[in-house]
């Protein structure tokens, strides 16, 4: 696993999961998202309890694909359970096949656009730190997209940077996540880097503002599974 250090020279443009974020993501998801195993393993726990035999998982924008291969380890090999991951970076999808051949995995790839691509019917679909990039004007229609590909009783889970709805409280949540970095070993011309490189790129809900979505899209219910300052897992079922 490479270190990340994209951010130790001046940036030339904002931010995307180009070859060079591709490269060193997997350090640096777990260098800058708070607790991401914890999450990554709830993520996995609820989803396999979603699962029944034949059913399928798709992982919007699934990177290089580290949680699909996590919960094709904790399922039984005669599930016929399919493991399907959407990204529409082809550097991210490239990594993930050089993991899934390694591990002789039956992950499914496929590069695409997660807004337009054709879902068969789901059990499980799961967004990391996805719908932050996606424009709020299209971001409701993907959630009733989501919601309309499930089964009942199916769920979704995602994970999302949040904003308070207090700004004082949003500034120290904001500070406390700085200082998160820092102790993960980046410099304070990093994370400025980083936070101008991401300006108007990734834009977050608050956090009932994204229950809400949920609700208004079609489930029946919303809820936190985990949360870490502006940083939180939501579980929405069908």
């Amino acid at each position: 696993m490479k270190t990340d250090t994209v951010f130790t020279k001046p940036i030339s443009k904002q931010f995307e999961f180009d070859a060079e974020v591709a490269a060193v993501f997997d350090d640096m998801l777990l260098r800058s998202v708070p607790f991401y195993k914890e999450s990554q393993a709830l993520t996995r726990h609820f989803a396999i309890n979603a699962l029944r035999k034949g059913g399928i998982v798709y992982d919007l924008g699934c990177s290089t694909a580290s949680l699909l291969l996590d919960i094709e380890r904790s399922i039984d090999k005669n599930s016929n359970i399919k493991l399907i991951g959407i990204d529409n970076s082809l550097a991210m999808i490239e990594h993930a096949r050089k993991k899934i051949e390694v591990y002789h995995s039956g992950i499914e790839l496929h590069e695409g656009d997660i807004l337009t691509f054709p879902y068969e019917k789901a059990q499980v679909m799961i967004s990391n730190y996805t719908l932050q990039f996606i424009r709020p004007m299209l971001r409701d229609t993907l959630v009733r997209t989501i919601s309309d590909t499930l089964d009942s009783g199916g769920v979704f889970i995602f994970s999302e940077k949040v904003v308070s709805e207090d700004p004082k409280l949003g500034k120290e949540l904001i500070d406390c996540y700085y200082d998160f970095k820092k102790v993960q070993g980046y410099s304070e011309y990093e994370i400025v880097q980083k936070r101008e490189a991401l300006e108007n790129v990734l834009i977050p809900y608050t956090m009932n503002e994204n229950i809400l979505m949920a609700r208004n899209s079609g489930f029946k219910t919303c809820e936190v599974l985990f949360r870490w300052a502006n940083f939180a897992t939501f579980i929405a079922i069908k």
